[in-house]
């Protein structure tokens, strides 16, 4: 049972104080920032080039103070989701929130309005150093901003075009009718998260009602997802050819700045690689000891009894052993991490589940929300969240405001590289066969869900937007056999593709926010590069590693990954991480 908040000792909560000593202090910075919410002044003169820079300046300025106050808030109301003040505190931040977006909407079509010269020769300009990636990705988005009109005329459409995901998450959440089946005598509701933990039940035939129930409930919905999915589609398409975009998946990744050759990349490789996985299975067929095995035996464990039961204390102790390879510095962050409350460890009545990190430019430190429990899985969460803060930490202190915030696309590599470390570490030094065997069971399913399944999304996301780009109908009869057949050849013969398998695609909510899926498979396959050169070349390879966490935004993701080695737009990063899948497998067969 969870803790009364006020019984956890104070140096397991996050230490709030070191942003504001006192609501007041809150409260006035409040007031202050809406105070500064007027910047007509500016309005129609972003031409000069010395209004333009204060505008940059008074809106940072305040931008900077509304972080504050927003990350504040939903921290608090993160401490005890209960709490009406706290609740209060983030609709006052969401209110002001809409208030600032509406003050500086001018920016952005202003200057996309003005001469490709005049932009260049902003962005050449020492004064706008600080700015000069935000100017030249102005640049490139240039020939696809339209009249003003038409620009208008788009925006008004937002809340429509935003439309097909809300109705989704409605059909998902609100009506999705949730199944029931029996679970040792007795009814269980099988809802989005139960359903999760039926696949991982060591009753097989659990399993199968969970997986046949649930697709079940898909199914009578297929007709009124079929028709959100196909105008979500329909919806990207219109906009890309409006902007005059080559494709869908051009006006997507232009958007991340990101080239499209990294996902064609993503795609060849992984499709390349699929072998690999096909013998995985057969492995975990052979083990599990069935004639058949089927889609819901694939998440199911095959090493039982290796769990690590750490207190948080051990679990800590254990992570810094792990990342001993980061060298000295990045030791002394994790202690000072640990010592000076950047961490809200315990589980407790009313805390928002799961875990994070949160930053803000400017502040002493950046913070960390767990939930620990005494498992493997909670282990590894240390290190993945330290690794946000990390990341965050080091941009902050080495750039501008304006360059110290990390796209997405990179968002969890160094998290991930730290858990990859701490495998290996855990894989290097313990004795215990049945742990070493869970380990690398653990290691393989992460590869399986993040690298192949959600490259498997990715492909499902392509082909169904080529269909609409080309004028064939996306029908459900048509989206089911695309991902039928795309299931069949990504699981192998090992596996049998169950009918219901065919709806999965029907239950994806981020299928809604097109072309983002595959950012999850990119940033493995970065981590997997970067910790396997880390431990095979040391210091020259952390130095690197360092110029990357140390980049934040200052330059195209793509960009920035290859200061740590990673060049998505060529094959070595996509052949390194099969490497890393092949060596696991072949250990974990020989164990």
């Amino acid at each position: 049972m969870a803790k009364n908040r006020d019984n956890v000792p104070e140096n397991l909560k996050w230490r709030t104080e070191d942003m504001f000593e006192t609501q007041a202090e809150w409260d006035a910075l409040y007031a202050d920032v809406e105070a500064k919410l007027d910047f007509s002044a500016y309005e129609g003169k972003l031409a000069d080039a010395d209004m333009l820079l204060e505008c940059y300046e008074k809106v940072n300025a305040v931008e900077l103070d509304f972080s504050k106050l927003s990350v504040y808030a939903f921290m608090k109301r993160d401490e005890d989701t209960r709490k009406s003040e706290f609740n209060a505190l983030q609709s006052r931040v969401d209110l002001l929130g809409m208030k600032f977006s509406g003050a500086v909407a001018f920016i952005t079509p202003e200057l996309t309005a003005l001469p490709v010269k005049t932009l260049e020769a902003f962005a050449a300009d020492e004064r706008f150093k600080d700015y000069d990636y935000t100017l030249r990705s102005l640049i490139k988005r240039k020939p696809h901003v339209l009249s003003k009109e038409m620009e208008a005329l788009l925006s008004q459409g937002g809340r429509v075009f935003g439309g097909f995901q809300r109705i989704f998450g409605m059909i998902d959440n609100a009506d999705f009718p949730y199944p029931e089946i029996k679970v040792g005598g007795e009814k269980v509701k099988i809802t989005h998260g139960t359903y999760g933990l039926m696949l991982h039940h060591p009753d097989r035939n659990v399993r199968r009602n969970a997986f046949k129930a649930y697709y079940g409930a898909y199914m009578g919905l297929i007709n009124t997802i079929t028709a959100t999915y196909t105008g979500n589609v329909d919806k990207d398409v219109f906009i890309s050819r409006a902007r005059k975009y080559d494709s869908c998946l051009d006006m997507a990744l232009s958007n991340e700045d990101v080239d499209v050759k990294v996902y064609k990349n993503l795609l060849s490789s992984v499709n390349k690689g699929l072998p690999l996985l096909h013998r995985y299975f057969r492995d975990r067929k052979k083990i599990m000891g069935y004639t058949k095995l089927h889609m819901y035996d694939v998440y199911a464990s095959i090493v039982e009894g290796a769990e690590m039961q750490l207190d948080y204390e051990d679990a800590f102790k254990l992570v810094k052993e792990g990342l001993a390879p980061l060298g000295e510095k990045y030791q002394a962050l994790l202690q000072e991490a640990h010592d000076n409350r950047w961490i809200d460890v315990e589980e407790t009545e009313g805390k928002r589940s799961g875990a994070y990190s949160t930053s803000v430019f400017g502040l002493k430190h950046p913070y960390v929300l767990l939930n620990y429990q005494k498992t493997t899985n909670n282990i590894f969460t240390i290190a993945h969240e330290l690794g946000h803060a990390m990341h965050s930490y080091f941009s902050e202190r080495n750039q501008p405001q304006e360059k110290a915030g990390y796209r997405i696309f990179v968002a969890e590599v160094a998290s991930t590289v730290n858990e990859i470390l701490l495998l290996k570490h855990l894989l290097k030094t313990t004795e215990d066969v049945k742990l070493k065997k869970y380990l690398l069971s653990y290691y393989m399913d992460t590869l399986k869900g993040t690298l192949f399944r959600q490259t498997q999304f990715a492909e499902f996301e392509y082909i169904a937007h080529d269909m609409a780009e080309k004028g064939q109908p996306l029908t459900k009869d048509a989206l089911n056999e695309v991902y039928l057949n795309l299931n069949k050849k990504y699981y192998g013969r090992s596996v049998v593709s169950d009918p219901e398998i065919a709806y999965e695609w029907a239950r994806i909510p981020h299928f809604y926010r097109s072309f983002y899926v595959y950012k999850y498979a990119t940033g493995i396959i970065s981590a997997v590069s970067i910790a396997e050169r880390i431990y095979n070349e040391g210091k020259p390879a952390v130095d690197d590693y360092f110029k990357f966490l140390s980049s934040g935004g200052s330059d195209s993701p793509v960009e920035l990954l290859k200061l740590a080695g990673v060049d998505l737009t060529k094959k070595d990063a996509f052949n390194s991480a099969m490497a890393s899948f092949k060596n696991a497998l072949t250990e974990f067969e020989a164990l």
